[in-house]
């Protein structure tokens, strides 16, 4: 079972698309998925057309009432299951504020949880609060979806060094697998020269003792598309309102690129030297 954390601490970036339409994707090549709704904004269980109203169980009953997962999935696709989310989850980051080991309880629910998957995807919330850190705690693996403009990567150090300080301290199997560039254009000239400074920096953490020295910018790209903008208010995956369009094409082909993969698990902890060199390569990201 992968499970992946879909974070990016910018909003508007295609985090929640990403993890709902490539979840549809995997699903519909015949892989159970899971989708975990940890954004108290319940925008991945909107996209998927369950009403956030508060009314049934949803993940704020598993971080504050250790309610079990099977106690608050729901089936929404064939082979795709979600754990929505609801308002009361903003709640959660003061709720937890006084409580040991916080930050782990996710993980200790899917650990829990006898119902398999092959995929469990986390759509995360637009920071790197309590929520954002029982994701990286659970995880094995990070996916960044990315906007190719220079205000995204410009938060990109910050988020790649809260990986680096959650695999020393809580998580050593958390590793950066890939970025996936969305809204893209590759007519524009700042598009290739956000992906070239991208790639440059990927290239030099090759080798260090950081979580993402092994990560790669997915080939596919996922393009601007009307399509995917509105099929939230559908209550509809891409694949379900309009599964001829540019879309549904990239993240099926996203899909494919990730069931293609070799996860790579970092089983070594990251030492208080390699912290620092993570910190100082982390910090070089702003100024791409």
């Amino acid at each position: 079972m992968r499970r992946i954390a879909i974070i990016n601490q910018k909003g508007g970036v295609g985090k929640t698309t990403t993890a709902v339409n490539l979840a549809a994707a995997l699903a519909r090549a015949g892989r159970r998925v899971c989708i975990l709704d940890l954004d108290p904004q319940a925008h991945a269980t909107t996209h998927l057309g369950v009403e956030p109203d508060g009314s049934a169980p949803s993940m704020y009953d598993v971080l504050i009432d250790s309610r079990p997962l099977a106690e608050t999935r729901r089936s929404v696709e064939s082979n795709l299951n979600l754990v929505g989310s609801d308002i009361n989850l903003a709640a959660a980051e003061v709720e937890l504020a006084g409580v040991v080991g916080r930050e782990v309880i996710l993980r200790d629910a899917l650990d829990a949880d006898t119902d398999k998957f092959d995929f469990i995807l986390m759509d995360c919330a637009p920071s790197l609060g309590v929520l954002t850190l029982n994701a990286l705690a659970a995880a094995t693996e990070v996916f960044i979806p990315l906007q190719p403009h220079f205000l995204a990567l410009h938060g990109l150090g910050k988020l790649l060094e809260t990986t680096a300080l959650v695999a020393k301290r809580i998580n050593p199997y958390l590793h950066v697998s890939g970025v996936i560039l969305c809204m893209y254009e590759a007519a524009t000239k700042l598009t290739g020269e956000v992906l070239r400074d991208l790639d440059a920096y990927l290239e030099k953490s090759r080798g260090a003792a950081v979580p993402w020295a092994k990560a790669q910018v997915f080939q596919t790209r996922i393009r601007r598309n009307i399509k995917l903008a509105e099929s939230p208010s559908f209550g509809k995956s891409i694949f379900a309102y309009a599964p001829g369009c540019n879309g549904a094409e990239d993240y099926a082909a996203l899909a494919a690129e990730v069931m293609a993969q070799t996860p790579t698990v970092l089983a070594t902890r990251v030492t208080v030297s390699d912290r620092s060199r993570a910190q100082v390569v982390a910090s070089e990201a702003v100024i791409l």
